[in-house]
């Protein structure tokens, strides 16, 4: 049986309003009275609703999250910086995995809308801004994370990926690679785009070539693929070293490689990823990376929701940030 607030005051001899306000205001009551109705919620078990009072109120505490792929450590990482800095203002965050699915992430934003929150940050799949600013305009203030935004009503913060992949391509031009191959997709996701398009760039700069060998995800399982069909090539005609748009797929095509045992990276195939998490200096050969400031981005993107929600934040306002080369045994000596 639940306990309600006219359960409490009955036990304690208080009217409602004087459990309220020990539970809301406690300041507003006297010492003598508040241990009484504290002893009785303790008696009975009494578990307040915030939901409902939240609801009241016309917003929950909640931040909704949404990002790419949760088995991404990056996200991860974006995710405990959200939380932390949500702790320090009362929020909670609620993350939720659209799975590099659209279809996912709407079913999560409705959800996130039906229950009101506080306000959403999202990685979005693809261009989905209509459905975005119709949840905006119903009240409910949103920040891209991890994506710049190109429509100016919308807030964001971001690292710079096109500079990202020119960073990386350069490096492998630098070593004096010349065959590069870029390892991603689907390229309807805008970070695999851009960072093709700044290795592109980069490569394009310098007279090489390269090759781009798209996958279904950015998953460790689709980097063995990539990684095999790159095998099955003759050794002439591989790439001499391969970009891969995140660290998962470049530890999947590390294994891929160094499993053959007539592949030494990085002398035959240098390889390098992006976002740099803990697992790439793991690697049985530690991987060379782009890094990005995920637990900044994250924590960095509550501070523009929580202006949003002030009506302080400039709606034009995108934060970048600015990638950092990591340079390891993937890519080093050769």
């Amino acid at each position: 049986m639940t306990v309600s607030v006219r359960d409490v005051a009955d036990d304690a001899g208080v009217s409602v309003g004087t459990v309220s306000n020990v539970l809301n205001r406690p300041e507003k009551v006297g010492a003598e009275t508040v241990a009484r109705v504290q002893a009785s919620i303790e008696r009975l078990g009494f578990v307040r609703n915030d939901a409902a009072r939240q609801l009241r109120a016309g917003r929950s505490r909640t931040i909704g999250l949404v990002v790419l792929d949760l088995r991404n450590p990056f996200f991860t990482e974006v995710a405990r910086g959200a939380e932390e800095r949500a702790g320090e203002h009362g929020l909670s965050v609620l993350v939720a995995n659209s799975d590099e699915r659209q279809d996912r992430e709407a079913t999560h934003l409705d959800l996130f809308e039906q229950q009101r929150v506080f306000g959403v940050l999202v990685t979005p799949v693809a261009e989905n801004l209509p459905r975005l600013s119709r949840m905006r305009d119903r009240g409910i203030p949103t920040v891209l994370v991890d994506r710049e935004s190109h429509d100016p009503t919308f807030a964001s913060v971001a690292v710079d990926d096109v500079e990202g992949g020119r960073i990386a391509a350069r490096h492998l031009l630098d070593i004096g690679r010349r065959r590069i191959a870029f390892v991603g997709g689907p390229v309807s996701i805008r970070q695999v785009s851009d960072r093709l398009a700044g290795a592109q760039g980069a490569v394009a700069d310098a007279g090489a070539s390269i090759e781009f060998i798209g996958t279904d995800a950015l998953t460790v399982e689709e980097g063995r693929r990539a990684g095999a069909r790159i095998l099955q090539r003759d050794a002439s005609a591989r790439p001499d070293a391969v970009f891969a748009a995140n660290d998962l797929l470049a530890l999947g095509i590390l294994q891929s490689l160094v499993m053959t045992g007539d592949v030494r990276v990085p002398d035959d195939i240098a390889l390098i990823g992006y976002d740099d998490i803990d697992f790439s200096a793991a690697a049985v050969i530690p991987l060379s990376s782009v890094r990005q400031p995920a637990t900044l981005i994250g924590s960095t993107a509550v501070d523009l929701l929580l202006e949003l929600q002030q009506g302080e934040a400039r709606p034009r306002e995108h934060i970048v940030f600015q990638p950092e080369l990591v340079v390891r045994a993937s890519t080093a000596g050769s």
